[in-house]
C-alpha cells in the first residue's frame, strides 16, 4: 500500500502517518518496496507470528501434563507467563477438592508475590531483573506479602539455588503455593509451573513431594517442547 492509501484506510493526516511509518520502518514492522514505493509487512511481524505460535505450543505441551499434577497431588496446578511485569495463567487445572484454590485463565498477579511469578523473575536475565526492580512499587495484598528490594532479592537467590519457589499467603489469604521455571536451552524462563493449596493442607512433607512432582513435570515439558 502507498502512504496516501494507508492514510485513507486509516483516517489520519498524512504528516502523522510519515512518523508512524518512520517507526514502524525501523523496527522492521513495515517495509518500503522501492519499485513501486509502497509498503508492505516487514520480518518482525513473522517473528511475532512465530512468537504466537511458541506459546501455543508451550500451552499444548503442558496441558496433559497439568492434569497428571493435579490427579498426582490433587491440588489445582497452572502453566504461567510473563506479561508486563506481571504473571498471567495461560492454563489451569482445578482440584476436585470441596476446599479448593482457584486459578482462572487470564488472571493476572505481581511477580513478587506468587510462587509462579518468583520462579521467573528468578531466571530472568540480569538486565531484565534489574529493569523490573528498579520500576517496582511493592503492594501490601495480606500481612505476609514482601514490602521490600532486599527481602526480594534474598528470595530470588534461594528460589535459584533451591529451583523452586513458595508464596504462604502472600498473595492471597489461607492459600500457599509452590512453583518452578520452566526454562529454554539458554536458561530463559519460558514460564512457570505453579500448584496452589489451601494452607491447611500444607507440610514440609507434602511441599517436598509438590516440589518433586513439578520439577518431573517441568522437564516433560522442556522435553516435549523442544522434540528431545
Amino acid at each position: 500500500m502507498s502512504h496516501a492509501e494507508i492514510a485513507e484506510a486509516l483516517d489520519i493526516p498524512k504528516s502523522s502517518l510519515t512518523k508512524l511509518i518512520r517507526n514502524l520502518t525501523q523496527r522492521g514492522y513495515l517495509r518500503l518496496v522501492p519499485e513501486t514505493r509502497g509498503y508492505r509487512l516487514g520480518d518482525a511481524i513473522l517473528k511475532l507470528a512465530q512468537q504466537s505460535n511458541q506459546t501455543r505450543s508451550l500451552i499444548a505441551c503442558a496441558e496433559p501434563v497439568l492434569a497428571d499434577i493435579t490427579q498426582q497431588t490433587s491440588e489445582s496446578c497452572a502453566l504461567n507467563q510473563l506479561k508486563g511485569d506481571q504473571i498471567e495463567v495461560v492454563a489451569t487445572v482445578i482440584s476436585q477438592q470441596r476446599l479448593q484454590s482457584h486459578m482462572r485463565l487470564g488472571d493476572l498477579a505481581p511477580l513478587y508475590a506468587v510462587s509462579g511469578g518468583k520462579a521467573i523473575l528468578a531466571y530472568l536475565p540480569d538486565q531484565m531483573r534489574d529493569e523490573y526492580l528498579r520500576s517496582l512499587t511493592f503492594e501490601r495484598f495480606t500481612k505476609n506479602t514482601m514490602s521490600t528490594k532486599k527481602a526480594l532479592l534474598a528470595t530470588l537467590e534461594d528460589v535459584r539455588k533451591q529451583g523452586f519457589a513458595t508464596s504462604s499467603e502472600e498473595f492471597t489469604p489461607g492459600v500457599f503455593g509452590i512453583g518452578v521455571p520452566i526454562l529454554s536451552a539458554n536458561g530463559f524462563p519460558l514460564g512457570s509451573l505453579n500448584i496452589a493449596m489451601p494452607t491447611v493442607r500444607y507440610s514440609t512433607e507434602v511441599c517436598e513431594r509438590a516440589v518433586a512432582i513439578l520439577k518431573a513435570a517441568a522437564a516433560r515439558i522442556q522435553r516435549q517442547y523442544f522434540g528431545g
